[in-house]
């Protein structure tokens, strides 16, 4: 019985044709835009019998396989009738002609190649004619290659093709086998449910069935990874579903997932799961030959990438952080990018929220066929707003380019001339702002975007000719940054705003993006369905709103599992508002000593800001000096939050009182069970500072008909409370103190926000 494969005509290519290093440093990233920009140039020298963008397929048998291809080929010259039909594939480029020869680029001859093929078997054609054309930007110059085929050269090299790309097709077939057998079989990995854990199960599972989007809010301890992971898996056995992204804001709860599909596989699922690591983290140092000019494991990169893939496939299924990077120190591959190529092989990726809604780092070669059958699960999924926020904002620094201007006047007049101009535009907002130190307007600035193309396109002619220095990395910093602000600018609309900060001669510019649901909801529209969840959904309309939810997508809010009597609630009504804190620190560090005297169990004590935390800390341990303390740092690295969590311990003989800031990495995503923590104080209601960017996004929903001030102040700070004091009952057999700290917690507003088994306090 054959097997089909789908492909596209380019990664099919690709995978066999790809040779040579990553290019170190800079890559050529031109814009969407300015790609179709030369070819629409070059398809304007069409003749009327000509096409453009024609879409192609064949199947192609091999063995037992069959080739089910398909592409679109830029170019189809049909002329006048005497000589045989041509492929036109067109390619711009930012680098210099002169160094572009016929034999420069295999893998672009093998994509015109197929397309021939596909046509010429189609039309039955004995002769095909192949051109390569080759654009300049942005001088626009072309530089054009031609080669003849017969039908027989072609069907030859497209037979070498697909059997090159063989061994990897039997791979994934086989696998494929192998895996949908082991789910049909996979049961439940848990001897029983936990209360609410099936209603769960059973709404992903109907999301995923009818292509909807689901917004559940699912309560601490219920087992929220494999209750979504594990109806997903189900589907995917049945042919519903060909890929899973499990998507998550922070490293500790990408471990929670692939604990999760540990535990499957210890009952017998046979699944590829990667996970991503960011890059600064996973990248090779120095010592182990990664520099940047210069590195072992980027140069040569895609002579030896398919060799590690199939490696990698063939003996692996779970691949975490340290099984890429101990195959990557095999084969002498960058890890990162290794990574990259294994999760589009991958059934299951592990990553951040950017893989999927970022439009400058999604899943750029992922396609669309693949992308329709995919199943996004969002973890933590309030924290996707900030973060979309964020994702879809752009900045840019008038001292940026004055620093470019200056470094390039004489080295490259084009680029001086076009820095230039940025900066001149940036010295007419200062002009115009007259005394304002901050300008708010709904429009995007005015030329803008036209002079920073002109911009990028000089600078990315004067990075592709490799040179080093500081000058050049500020120039690839601002590279970057200008590539940032124009995808952002395309993306532009009522739901942003640009704002301008003026401060003596520096001017910062921001398109500011208030509302993300629309761009939230375009990223994941052409997945198959999306799983949102979280414990802190609260109030849910508002998260509903937030993240792009349609009228017929689904809701879910299951109650906790957990009886009231594992929770002693306390309430503390004082003001920790800023103006009040001196005045209530006292009162406050005398309740921190009582509570850890009356329980002396591990505690944790989370605070609205470090300066806040320190004062407290500082009063507490004078009072208490004998105690264990530890307190968290600035921009601790992951070695030392390891040692934060890992020195509360179930049996210690001393209680650990830990303080932290809330809504910071120890507030979510770490589970601490049983007699690792058994009281935690949460000072404050959270409330982000009261800021600039944060009365915009006030007045915008104020304008809006909603409650502005809930939506940029409430809401989001409630929600760190609400994570903070969910770090205490994780299971049925634990217990705890959960004291809470301020006399909003009264106001009904506030009070609302609380989840039921809290609102039983007991007022201190």
């Amino acid at each position: 019985m054959s097997h089909t494969i789908q492909i596209s005509v380019r990664p099919l290519v690709e995978y066999v044709f790809r040779s040579g290093s990553i290019t170190s440093g800079f890559r050529t990233a031109t814009t969407l835009s300015e790609g179709t920009r030369a070819h629409q140039q070059v398809q304007r020298e069409y003749g009327e019998q000509d096409q453009k963008e024609v879409h192609l397929e064949a199947e192609i048998p091999f063995k037992d396989l069959i080739f089910a291809v398909e592409g679109r080929c830029d170019g189809l010259i049909i002329g006048d009738g005497n000589g045989p039909v041509m492929i036109d594939e067109i390619k711009s480029t930012s680098g210099n002609l002169d160094e572009i020869h016929e034999d420069t680029y295999p893998v672009h001859w093998a994509q015109a190649q197929m397309y021939a093929y596909m046509y010429a078997k189609l039309h039955s054609a004995k002769e095909m004619s192949v051109q390569l054309t080759y654009f300049q930007i942005p001088a626009g110059d072309m530089k054009r290659f031609k080669r003849t085929f017969s039908y027989e050269e072609l069907e030859q090299f497209v037979q070498e093709v697909v059997a090159a790309y063989a061994p990897y097709a039997y791979l994934l077939r086989d696998h494929a086998r192998q895996r949908d057998m082991s789910i049909k079989e996979l049961a439940f990995p848990f001897p029983a449910y936990r209360a609410g854990q099936r209603k769960l199960m059973g709404a992903v599972y109907k999301t995923i069935g009818e292509s909807r989007r689901l917004f559940a809010k699912a309560p601490t301890g219920i087992g929220k990874t494999i209750s979504t992971l594990f109806p997903t898996i189900k589907a995917m056995g049945e042919g519903t579903v060909q890929r899973i992204y499990y998507l998550t804001a922070k490293t500790i709860t990408r471990t929670a997932a692939e604990e999760a599909v540990a535990l499957m596989e210890s009952g017998g699922l046979h699944m590829h799961t990667v996970t991503l690591t960011a890059k600064d983290k996973i990248c090779f140092g120095e010592e182990e030959g990664c520099g940047q000019d210069s590195c072992i494991f980027s140069e040569g990169y895609y002579d030896r990438i398919n060799g590690a893939i199939l490696d990698l496939l063939e003996n692996e299924t779970t691949m975490t952080r340290p099984v890429i990077e101990a195959y990557a120190r095999k084969h002498q591959v960058c890890p990162f990018e290794f990574s990259l190529d294994a999760a589009y092989a991958a059934d299951a990726v592990i990553c951040d929220y950017n893989y999927v809604y970022d439009p400058r780092v999604s899943f750029k070669r992922l396609p669309e066929e693949v992308k329709k059958r995919s199943v996004v699960l969002v973890d933590e999924a309030h924290n996707l707003v900030d973060r979309a926020r964020s994702m879809f904002s752009a900045e840019l620094r008038k001292s940026m380019f004055l620093n470019i201007q200056r470094a390039y006047k004489e080295a490259n007049p084009g680029l001086y001339q076009a820095t230039k101009k940025v900066n001149n535009r940036f010295i007419i907002f200062r002009k115009v702002s007259g005394e304002e130190e901050r300008i708010v307007g709904t429009h995007q600035p005015e030329l803008m975007d036209e002079l920073l193309e002109e911009f990028v396109m000089h600078a990315e002619a004067e990075l592709v000719t490799g040179k080093s220095g500081d000058e050049v990395d500020e120039l690839l910093e601002c590279y970057f940054a200008a590539q940032a602000y124009l995808r952002i600018s395309k993306l532009y609309d009522e739901r942003f705003v640009t704002y301008a900060e003026m401060e003596g001669n520096e001017v910062f510019l921001k398109l500011f993006c208030l509302d993300p649901s629309y761009l939230l909801q375009q990223a994941g529209k052409n997945y198959r369905s999306t799983v949102l969840f979280s414990a802190t959904l609260t109030p849910l309309m508002y998260y509903r709103d937030m993240l792009g939810a349609e009228e017929d997508d689904y809701s879910l809010s299951i109650p906790s599992p957990f009886s009231h009597e594992q929770l002693d609630v306390r309430l503390m009504p004082v003001s920790t508002r800023y103006k009040d804190r001196d005045r209530s620190k006292d009162v406050i560090v005398d309740m921190l000593d009582k509570l850890v005297k009356e329980h002396p169990v591990n505690t944790l004590i989370f605070l609205p800001s470090y300066p806040y935390m320190q004062a407290i800390y500082d009063a507490f341990i004078k009072l208490n000096p004998e105690l264990q303390t530890q307190v968290q740092g600035h921009a601790m690295r992951e070695e030392e939050r390891e040692l934060f969590l890992s020195s509360y311990q179930a049996n210690a003989e001393v209680p650990l009182i830990g303080f932290a800031v809330m809504g910071g990495i120890f507030s979510e995503g770490i589970d601490l069970k049983g007699a690792r923590l058994e009281s935690v104080v949460v000072v404050g209601v959270g409330l982000p500072q009261l800021s600039f960017e944060n009365d915009i996004i006030k007045d915008y929903f104020d304008r809006n008909e909603k409650n502005g001030y809930d939506y940029a102040y409430v809401y989001p700070g409630m929600n760190k409370v609400l994570q903070a004091g969910g770090r205490l009952i994780r299971s049925e057999e634990d217990r705890g103190t959960l004291v809470l700290v301020d006399d909003r917690f009264q106001n009904r507003p506030y009070h609302l926000l609380l989840p039921e088994e809290w609102r039983n306090y007991k007022r201190i």
